[in-house]
């Protein structure tokens, strides 16, 4: 036999965790072709088929199956090995995957990676926007931002940022045209835009004032999927937006949106990172967890949020 290059094994489950070739040539910046013949090359040393192949998925045979299961753990202590090598460099170094919702990459993921990158010059950081509820072990990442009720009981979670609250804002042009709701109840004679998650359930808009709680399924004739359309169907004077505060504040200071219920807006939880408690984390890893935990919030805060254009 042929002797077989060790990177081979690990192309082999990253193809597996991602479902194809070109979701892991995606993740790994090379070609799908490149995989293909790494893949081709490990099945005719091995002689065996590892990956049945189709028009529409790739899945592993019996032989791939059982390989995979011994290759993920003796892939893990191998990363562990090479973390624990890194820890005698001068500087962490390597590359650190994050998978986060889009409101908190941008407000408070994006902020504080671009400031930990200027401390760690030699970290390399993948940042990738996804609401769905993943398994960051299984899909390999290094870290994901989740609300804490998402969490599975085996991770560590850190505070990411202050707590959260919504606003619900429409411009100043809506208000003149519809009239102001003075309480939640009142949202259903408005025009609203509504949001669709990934999976394909709407986002429901939730209030509380005095002790009660109210929760308003929105109505209106504009469904989007992002924050960032939802504001600017708002900006447009196309109905009242319900979205996160730090996306809004720019908008309301400068009195393009109004603020409306602003009384009825809880206060929500944090976003939280976290990380697999079962695995070591890498010496960039434990750099990136540090940086995080001494990071001044108040600062960005006071910062001037980029604006949706």
């Amino acid at each position: 036999m042929d002797p077989i290059r060790l990177d081979s094994f690990d192309v082999f489950v990253a193809i597996v965790r991602c479902a194809g070739f070109r979701a892991a040539a995606l993740e790994r910046g090379v070609s799908s072709s490149a995989l293909s013949q790494t893949m081709n090359a490990l099945e005719e040393t091995l002689g065996i088929r590892l990956l049945n192949r189709t028009t529409r998925s790739v899945f592993p045979t019996e032989a791939g199956q059982r390989l995979l299961e011994r290759l993920a753990p003796a892939l893990s202590d191998i990363r562990l090995a090479i973390a624990e090598v890194d820890e005698l460099r001068d500087s962490p170094s390597g590359t650190l995957r994050i998978n986060a919702p889009a409101p908190a990459v941008d407000h408070f993921l994006c902020p504080l990676v671009f400031d930990f990158m200027d401390a760690y010059s030699e970290v390399k950081i993948e940042i990738i926007s996804d609401a769905a509820v993943i398994d960051i072990v299984e899909q390999g990442f290094d870290a994901g931002v989740r609300f804490g009720k998402q969490l599975a009981q085996d991770m560590i979670a850190l505070p990411l940022g202050p707590a959260l609250r919504y606003a619900i804002v429409a411009s100043p042009d809506y208000i003149a045209r519809c009239g102001h709701p003075q309480t939640p109840h009142e949202l259903g004679d408005h025009d609203c835009v509504r949001r669709r998650f990934p999976g394909g359930t709407l986002v429901t808009w939730r209030f509380n004032e005095g002790g009660e709680d109210i929760e308003v399924t929105p109505t209106g004739r504009l469904t989007v999927s992002s924050a960032h359309n939802e504001l600017q169907a708002a900006l447009a004077g196309r109905g009242i937006a319900h979205v996160f505060d730090d996306y809004a504040k720019p908008y309301v200071q400068s009195g393009r949106l109004v603020e409306l219920l602003s009384d009825w807006s809880p206060i929500l939880p944090h976003w939280f990172l976290y990380y697999p408690s079962r695995r070591l984390p890498s010496a960039a890893m434990r750099a990136f967890l540090d940086y995080m935990r001494s990071y001044n919030w108040q600062a960005r805060a006071d910062a001037v949020p980029a604006r949706v254009r």
